[in-house]
Formats: structure tokens, sequence, C-alpha cells
């Protein structure tokens, strides 16, 4: 069975920096799509960014230039550096994966979802 568990979030003040970790299981995740999407609340799910199996990557352009996204294939685990954090960003942030490069990274979609981890950046 296909798990993806998020972890790495928590309380952080404006300006600073937080890690987060998806461990994948289950799959051959290191043929998939990999990518974060995150929720605020009374908002819809967005997308922050995906890598790709190659490590072709994509990014919105709310967190372009203070989010890298990377990927350790030896280990399935995906990591989101967010540096120069904002009180806007503040979500529940989700690891996803998909076969498809361009579900994930053009139509926002993903087939795998991880439960979430909470992340608040206080002003």
């Amino acid at each position: 069975q296909a798990q993806l568990v998020e972890s790495g979030g928590g309380l952080v003040q404006a300006g600073g920096s937080l890690r987060l970790s998806c461990a994948a299981s289950g799959r051959a995740f290191s043929n998939y799509a990999m990518g974060w999407f995150r929720q605020a609340p009374g908002k819809e799910r967005e997308f922050v960014t995906a890598i790709s199996w190659s490590g072709r990557t994509s990014y919105a352009d709310s967190i372009k230039g203070r989010f890298t996204i990377s990927r350790d294939n030896t280990k399935n685990t995906v990591y989101l550096q967010m540096n120069n954090l904002k009180p806007e960003d503040t979500a529940v942030y989700s690891c996803a994966a998909d076969q498809n490069w361009s579900r994930m990274a053009l139509k926002y979609e993903a087939n795998y979802w991880g439960q979430g981890t909470q992340v608040t950046v206080s002003s």
C-alpha cells in the first residue's frame, strides 16, 4: 500500500526557516513526480512545488526564490526547504505523488497524498 508521511512542520517566526520531509513507501516512488501542496484555513488547496523523477522542478509564483524542493531517490524522500517564511505561508502542507509530471505540475492533481503537516508562521 502506497504511503506518504510528512514531517518537519511547526511554529516559526516570520523570516525564519523550516524543512519539511516526505517519506514515501509502498511503491517505486523514485519514478514518480513528487510535490507539495498547501491549504490555509478557509481557502482551497493550492499547488506549491513539484519535482520530477529526473529533477525537473516547478514552483508557484508566491514562493519562488524562498522555497526549494529536492529529492533523494535512494531514501524515497522529498524535501521542502522553506526560507524567509511569511505569515501568509501558514497552512497545512501535504506531500503528493503521481506517475505523470504534467498532471501534477500543470493540472495540480495527484494520485497519492500524505496526511499533511501544519506550518504556522507568526508575525
